[in-house]
């Protein structure tokens, strides 16, 4: 990230914001606190999407070293940059373990095509292991071949129980009908609440893009404001105001349904199953 004057920022209110803003939307590299190993395992074995307890955002001199990550459950948003073997692929961030590139080891126990588009980030959840082969397979039950993994063999690598595509709000309302289907990734910032359930996020209050409507499945745990930024799983599909009322037994009468299909129709929707608050 560019840096301006320290002395600057220190007196200017709106280059603060404009910093912290932008601090938040260029970190990749999210630490997931308060998921023991019990919960990770539970997970992997499921293979049901958890939400986690918190998230913090990391700085370059958090988690700098193998060390403090070796055991603890991270999420990383990046572009995925070579694929190793059949189920790994390397994905970087210079915040972590100073840009090198790590090893992601598909464990989710469901298959993941890398994206087509070079511009589209993936996300990765999993533990931080030393990567030994045998060790891996055991483990969690996976069939590595050694010689994909030889150039990275007893360094850290993410043992993915959760991989998704994470494209960018504007990616997805631009060409919706590429991301029909598919499990996506998504960050963005609370803009208009029609219900607790039924809200559009945008990328950020500096973009010009077109907003992206989401369902929550369930209700959160807490309820969603205007301005706040979350992350998301889900699906994407086309919006039909009856088809999501008889899905998702949505108390719509006619009226409503009407004025739905009036604001959303013809545009995709999110039916999103984790929300969490950043």
């Amino acid at each position: 990230m560019n840096t301006t004057d320290k002395n600057q920022n220190d007196h200017n209110p709106m280059s603060m914001v404009t910093d912290i803003t932008q601090r938040l939307w260029d970190a990749k590299v999210v630490i997931m606190m308060g998921l023991a190993a019990v919960l990770f395992r539970g997970c992997y074995y499921s293979q049901k999407i958890v939400e986690p307890s918190q998230i913090v955002t990391a700085s370059n001199s958090v988690y700098a070293t193998t060390g403090d990550l070796i055991g603890k459950t991270v999420t990383i948003r990046s572009k995925p940059l070579q694929k190793i073997g059949s189920s790994s692929f390397t994905i970087e961030d210079k915040r972590f373990l100073g840009g090198k590139p790590i090893v992601a080891i598909n464990a989710s126990g469901t298959p993941f095509d890398l994206p087509t588009d070079p511009d589209t980030q993936v996300q990765v959840t999993g533990q931080v292991r030393k990567l030994v082969p045998s060790e891996i397979e055991r483990e969690f039950h996976l069939r590595l071949q050694d010689k994909y993994y030889k150039n990275y063999t007893n360094r850290p690598a993410i043992i993915a129980r959760s991989i998704a595509i994470a494209p960018e709000v504007e990616q997805i309302t631009q060409n919706p009908s590429q991301f029909y289907g598919k499990k996506l990734a998504v960050m963005g910032k609370v803009e208009n609440i029609e219900t607790p359930v039924l809200f559009t996020v945008d990328q950020n209050h500096f973009s010009n893009t077109k907003e992206l409507l989401v369902l929550l499945k369930t209700p959160p745990k807490k309820a969603i404001t205007q301005d706040q930024t979350i992350a998301l799983t889900g699906v994407i599909q086309p919006f039909v105001a009856d088809n999501l009322a008889r899905d998702y037994k949505l108390n719509w009468d006619s009226g409503m349904k009407k004025q739905m299909e009036a604001t959303y129709g013809h545009t995709p929707v999110l039916i999103a199953e984790v929300v969490v608050s950043r």
